[in-house]
């Protein structure tokens, strides 16, 4: 690295550059709220499932504020997972408690939790010492 390089870093983050955002939490470990509201990851959708069959099942337990299916450039099937997003953090829970007890999307049993979770606390891990 040259010095011009080196003193461009050390500038950088002087003054309000430095104070990032950050959302508000309660410090426990946990669901973590996005920008906008509560995303939960399906994981194991079928391959031939639609955005409607996703949306019906997740509907069912409040409104749904955005989904992503995303698919396979190549084959054009489902990649296997979607985010869906709630506004509710009620709506988002009861989603992932109905749906994991239930058969699945398309017949196939499919896994939904949290998309964001909040780390442990620090401290919360025990350090092993290398012998």
């Amino acid at each position: 690295m040259s010095k011009k390089q080196t003193n461009d870093n050390a500038d950088r983050y002087k003054g309000d550059a430095g104070n990032f955002q950050s959302l508000e939490s309660d410090e426990g470990p946990g669901p973590m709220k996005s920008i906008e509201g509560w995303i939960v990851i399906v994981k194991g959708i079928h391959e031939e499932a639609q955005e409607d069959d996703v949306f019906d099942a997740f509907s069912k337990y409040g409104p749904i504020k955005n989904l992503h299916l995303n698919l396979d450039r190549r084959t054009g099937f489902v990649k296997g997972y979607a985010l869906v997003e709630f506004n509710e953090y009620a709506h988002a829970s009861d989603a992932i408690n109905g749906i994991n007890k239930s058969e699945g999307i398309c017949g196939k049993k499919v896994q939904v939790d949290w998309a964001f979770k909040k780390p442990p606390k620090k401290g919360a891990l025990k350090q092993v010492k290398k012998q």
